[in-house]
C-alpha cells in the first residue's frame, strides 16, 4: 500500500501543464519539419506531457490556407471551441504560439478566458502589428493573392473580410484609419475603445514571455514582437512599449502585470525569424514548461 502511494505520489507531481502550440503564417499544425518537431520535442523533454497543436480546419492543406484566409475572428472561436471541449485542458493549459500564432493566442487568453491560459509564450509574435511583409512564407499563388489584396487596400471592407494579414496590417502613417477599419490587432489591443473584459482577461495569464529575433527579416518591424512599433505619423522612428500609448494608458494591462515580478519577459535571439537554437529551447523554453 505505501508503495502504491509513493507511485502515485510521483506521477501526481511529475505531471506536467498540458502545453497548447499555434502555429504562424505558412505553416500547419503537423509539419515534420517545424510544428511536428516541436511537438515530439516538447513530449521527450516532458514525459507524459499533453501537447496540442492546433489544426484549424479539417486538413493539413485546409490548416495552411486558413492562416491566410480565415477571418481571425473565426479562427479564435475555432479554436476556444476546441479547447473547452477537451478533457485535457480544463484544469489550465500552457500556450506556445509561433509568429502569427503568438498574437493570435494572447488574442485567445483575452477572448476565451476558460480554461484558463496559465502561461503564454510569444515566439515572434506581432504583438503591435506588421506594416510590410519583406518575406512571404506561403506557396508562390498564395503569396501572390496576399499582395494582391494587399495592394488593394489593407483596410477596405473587401480585404479585411478575406485576408488574415490585413487584420493586423497596421500603418504607423495613417493611426485613425487602422483603428477605425482594424478587425483584429486594433481590436485586441483596445484602440477602438476600451474592453475591460479583454484587459482583465489577460491579467488573469500567470506570465507571458515574448521572443524577439533581432535578424528577423520576415517581421517589420520586428519590434512589434516586444510589443514595440513605428511612432505615429513615421515608419521609420521605433517607440519601445513603454513609450507607447498602449503601455502609458495600459490597455491591456502589461503595465499593470509588469509589477509583479516575473510575469513579464523579454527574450532575444540573434536570428532570423523563428530560428530558434537547440540551446535556446534547453536554457529558456523548457525550464518555462516545466514549471
Amino acid at each position: 500500500m505505501k508503495v502504491q502511494l509513493l507511485l502515485a505520489f510521483i506521477a501526481v507531481t511529475a505531471s506536467y501543464t498540458p502545453t497548447v502550440l499555434w502555429h504562424g503564417m505558412g505553416d500547419s499544425c503537423c509539419n515534420p519539419l517545424s510544428m511536428g518537431s516541436v511537438k515530439k520535442m516538447l513530449e521527450k523533454e516532458l514525459d507524459g506531457v499533453y501537447v496540442l497543436s492546433l489544426k484549424i480546419g479539417s486538413t493539413v492543406a485546409e490548416d495552411t490556407e486558413n492562416g491566410f484566409f480565415m477571418d481571425v475572428n473565426d479562427q479564435l472561436e475555432y479554436v476556444c471551441n476546441i479547447i473547452q471541449k477537451d478533457s485535457k485542458l480544463q484544469n489550465g493549459y500552457n500556450a506556445m504560439g509561433f509568429s502569427q500564432g503568438g498574437q493570435f493566442l494572447r488574442a485567445l487568453a483575452q477572448m476565451c478566458p476558460s480554461p484558463p491560459m496559465k502561461q503564454l509564450i510569444s515566439v515572434g509574435g506581432q504583438h503591435q502589428g506588421v506594416y510590410g511583409f519583406p518575406h512571404c512564407p506561403g506557396s508562390w499563388f498564395i503569396c501572390k493573392e496576399v499582395q494582391k489584396l494587399l495592394d488593394l487596400g489593407a483596410y477596405t471592407d473587401f480585404v479585411q473580410n478575406r485576408l488574415v494579414q490585413a487584420q493586423y496590417w497596421h500603418d504607423p502613417l495613417n493611426e485613425e484609419k487602422y483603428r477605425t477599419h482594424s478587425k483584429f490587432i486594433a481590436v485586441y489591443n483596445n484602440e477602438v475603445h476600451l474592453n475591460e473584459t479583454f484587459r482583465n482577461n489577460l491579467m488573469r495569464v500567470e506570465n507571458i514571455t515574448f521572443v524577439k529575433f533581432n535578424k528577423d527579416t520576415m517581421v517589420s518591424p520586428k519590434e512589434s514582437e516586444w510589443f514595440g512599433f513605428y511612432k505615429p505619423g513615421s515608419n521609420k522612428e521605433i517607440l519601445k512599449l513603454e513609450d507607447t500609448q498602449l503601455w502609458k494608458e495600459d490597455r491591456i494591462g502589461l503595465k499593470e502585470m509588469s509589477k509583479t515580478p516575473g510575469r513579464l519577459t523579454f527574450l532575444s535571439i540573434e536570428a532570423d525569424h523563428l530560428q530558434v537554437p537547440e540551446a535556446f529551447w534547453s536554457s529558456e523554453i523548457i525550464p518555462r514548461l516545466r514549471n
